[in-house]
């Protein structure tokens, strides 16, 4: 019931009818307050999704208004543009002078270093068709025709072998569309092909690249590696496509997921290795010692914290600031300017103030603010661990450079229409992926792949690394 307004010998004095209107009004006003109250939090939870962009969210820059500033360019390092490198030649043309071009003397001689200008050109491009007549004879015995069969290693369809790895290629690396790999190949190549034999020749390429990818995803869920996934679509489901980077090794994998479950499919943590992985619920199995959180992503919540102006954002300046500082200590460490034990000497001293300073912004009245600062409190051992582990960076910026390729290939096709070409999407993205990790020909491997597949060998050429000694990210 609702306290009267007034004192209680006053009260008592006022009619009964009164008293019940008095009531009314005071309990509506409360009712209005509260509803108020309610208003203010939306409109302030809209003007701060209004607010949001690349600094202060996961959204990407390109989403950015054109009144986000961006960071001013670094001032020139004063160092020389790099120069294409000399291929050997296959033509080679002497020009000598043959005049002083002061005096107009007669020039003779050899200069021992001259200058050395060369111009590429592709060959006209036409393909290399081979024709198979398969005679068909009757037996003069008994009247049954036998039909010559192909060679071992010659594929039963049109394509050859390196033009499938190419066409696998077009559209897996540089997201061409079915139709655009046939007008491509029809004016560049000379090669007539259709979608639907680009669709078949993805899911052969899918198929003979699949043992090679359930390898890497086995040899990768024991290593250290930055974690992170983005949305999918599967025909009219929605799915997720995770991505698991090592340092010499990444995975992709579409699931109809995004939960922990799929996360343990991919990372085993009984090999003591050290994943690095943003906030989100699904990595909260992960043993803290064993998990690295972030810091770019708790950069943008620090911003986020500011941006919204309110009782939260004192905390969030002290936050940007300690972020500041990791990051300059850091790049000292890394560039060699710093020993690491006088950066974790540091960061000793530091982590108790962002302790404090988490600690107050769960406190504070903001309930966004607080509730990610509750969270990072929930974590916190684990925003340290890089400082710990020697090889761990504090970010986790290679699973997100490694996600941007196929973010606009999905941006461009709208995902998958089938389990298949999913199936197509997550091979080719990783052979090409581990591929230029490892600094190696992408089409000279899906061809020998291809030629592997159709030898019928067992024996797949293997992508996995094999170091010698310790490897970084390992947990002591």
């Amino acid at each position: 019931m609702t306290a009267p307004p007034l004192p209680s010998e006053v009260w008592d004095r006022v009619p009964r009818e009164a008293q019940a209107l008095i009531l009314g009004l005071q309990a509506e006003v409360e009712r209005l307050q509260a509803a108020v109250k309610i208003l203010q939090g939306q409109v302030q939870d809209l003007r701060a999704q209004l607010n949001q962009n690349s600094t202060n969210s996961s959204r990407p820059p390109s989403t950015d208004p054109p009144t986000v500033k961006r960071v001013p360019p670094r001032p020139p390092s004063g160092r020389r543009r790099q120069q294409r490198p000399l291929l050997a030649p296959d033509h080679t043309v002497t020009l000598k002078p043959t005049h002083c071009r002061g005096c107009g003397g007669p020039l003779r001689g050899q200069d021992p270093q001259p200058l050395r200008h060369q111009v590429l050109e592709l060959p006209p491009i036409r393909p290399e068709v081979t024709e198979y007549q398969l005679h068909r004879l009757p037996c003069p015995k008994c009247g049954l025709s036998t039909c010559a069969a192909l060679p071992h290693g010659v594929p039963s369809g049109g394509q050859g072998l390196r033009l499938q790895a190419v066409l696998a290629l077009m559209t897996g690396a540089y997201r061409l569309s079915k139709r655009m790999v046939e007008t491509f190949c029809a004016d560049v190549f000379g090669v007539p092909i259709c979608a639907g034999q680009v669709c078949a020749l993805e899911a052969e390429t899918a198929a003979a690249t699949d043992p090679v990818v359930q390898e890497l995803r086995a040899y990768a869920r024991t290593e250290p590696a930055n974690v992170d996934e983005t949305g999918w679509k599967q025909g009219p489901q929605r799915g997720w496509l995770w991505v698991v980077v090592t340092e010499a090794v990444t995975v992709f994998t579409i699931a109809l997921a995004r939960t922990a479950a799929v996360a343990q499919e991919l990372i085993d943590p009984s090999a003591r290795q050290v994943i690095t992985t943003d906030r989100y619920k699904a990595y909260d199995w992960l043993p803290l010692r064993q998990r690295q959180v972030c810091w770019a992503h708790l950069v943008r919540d620090f911003q986020a914290m500011v941006d919204r102006a309110n009782d939260g954002s004192p905390i969030g300046e002290e936050l940007l600031c300690c972020a500041e500082e990791v990051f300059t200590w850091w790049y000292r460490v890394r560039d060699g300017t710093m020993t690491r034990s006088t950066f974790q000497r540091y960061v000793a001293d530091l982590r108790p103030w962002v302790r404090s300073q988490l600690g107050a912004g769960s406190r504070c009245g903001c309930a966004k603010t607080a509730g990610t600062c509750r969270g990072l409190l929930a974590v916190e051992p684990a925003l340290w661990t890089f400082v710990r582990v020697e090889g761990v960076e504090p970010t986790n910026n290679a699973a997100e450079r490694a996600l941007r390729h196929a973010v606009l290939w999905r941006k461009a096709s709208y995902g998958t229409d089938s389990e298949a070409g999913s199936r197509f999407v997550e091979n080719i993205l990783t052979i090409v992926a581990t591929c230029r990790q490892q600094g190696r020909s992408v089409l000279e491997y899906l061809t020998a792949c291809c030629q592997s597949a159709i030898d019928g060998s067992l024996c797949r050429p293997s992508l996995l690394p094999y170091p010698d000694g310790q490897r970084p990210g390992l947990v002591g």
